[in-house]
């Protein structure tokens, strides 16, 4: 069935379960919202759960933007086998027993993997390579090399150390970790590479996202949560967060008179506020309505969306 979408535009906060691909969850969405312009702002592999923001209508045009923040993950790490995918969903490729690693080594490993670092992604990554992506050309049995990558580990910290015994009888150690890192890493890489540097391999058995940007887990809602909304009795549009409050909770806040927010719905450009900061700017007119967001470059506001005009 149908459902005719009659909600406003905005974010939602989807709480994803395992076993589905973020592209099924746009889907699912899709049908809630009764529109196909439905998008969401950094991929989760069929594995990991946790915080997926949806933008519904208007509110896609965030996304790009949003993908850019910060986020906030918790996984478990498998010291001792190494897979093909750098996950538990991955045949194991070696393994080496565990049981002798410290837990000073462990620290030092996660240290060298703490701050600005350079990270080889996993191949089984959605990165396009000529058009094509990298996971593709694992399950095509090609042999590439994807190139390192800045990225930055603002915290890596255990919680729990566990001796384990793996399926085919190696000693292993499971860590339960929390990462808070920039865009664009990936934990798999993260769980391998810490592996590497043990000299025992490791790979990654759990992932939950629990925050992107200013979004938690906490705010999140689950799909089943939803469609029990919309097709309930009496049945009610999807609930969004409205654009202007996803803005307001993302960005740095620049509020206009009303003569400026004029000028800026008529493509005029206005001199920068001077906030000093890298990266978009929401603007807000005297009414509270969300307007643009701009990006001080050479003292003026350069817009990279606007919503008005």
């Amino acid at each position: 069935m149908k459902r005719k979408g009659t909600g406003p535009d905005g974010l939602v906060i989807v709480d994803k379960p395992e076993g589905i691909t973020s592209h099924g969850v746009v889907a699912k969405m899709r049908w809630l919202a009764g529109t196909r312009k439905v998008g969401h702002a950094g991929t989760l592999d069929p594995m990991a759960t946790g915080v997926l923001v949806i933008g519904v209508e208007r509110a896609t045009r965030l996304l790009g933007h949003l993908m850019l923040t910060a986020k906030t993950y918790e996984a478990t790490v498998r010291l001792g086998q190494t897979t093909v995918t750098d996950d538990r969903e991955g045949e194991v490729t070696a393994s080496t027993p565990a049981q002798g690693v410290t837990r000073e080594a462990i620290d030092a490993g996660i240290a060298a993997l703490t701050g600005e670092i350079m990270q080889v992604p996993s191949k089984v990554s959605a990165i396009k390579i000529d058009g094509k992506r990298s996971y593709a050309r694992v399950r095509e049995g090609e042999d590439f090399e994807l190139a390192a990558r800045p990225t930055t580990i603002h915290s890596f910290t255990v919680h729990e150390q566990r001796a384990a015994v793996a399926g085919d009888g190696t000693p292993v150690i499971d860590l339960d970790v929390t990462v808070e890192c920039s865009s664009g890493t990936y934990i798999r890489a993260l769980a391998r590479d810490l592996g590497a540097g043990l000299g025992v391999g490791g790979h990654l058995t759990a992932l939950r996202r629990t925050k992107v940007g200013p979004y938690g887990v906490e705010s999140a809602r689950t799909l089943e949560q939803l469609e029990a909304a919309v097709t309930g009795e009496p049945a009610a549009p999807l609930e969004v967060l409205p654009i202007a409050q996803a803005a307001a909770a993302a960005f740095p806040r620049w509020d206009l008179d009303e003569d400026s927010a004029q000028k800026l719905s008529h493509g005029a450009r206005l001199k920068a506020p001077g906030l000093g900061v890298d990266g978009p700017i929401a603007v807000f007119g005297p009414d509270g309505r969300f307007l643009a967001l701009v990006e001080e470059k050479g003292g003026q506001a350069k817009p990279v969306a606007v919503f008005v005009g």
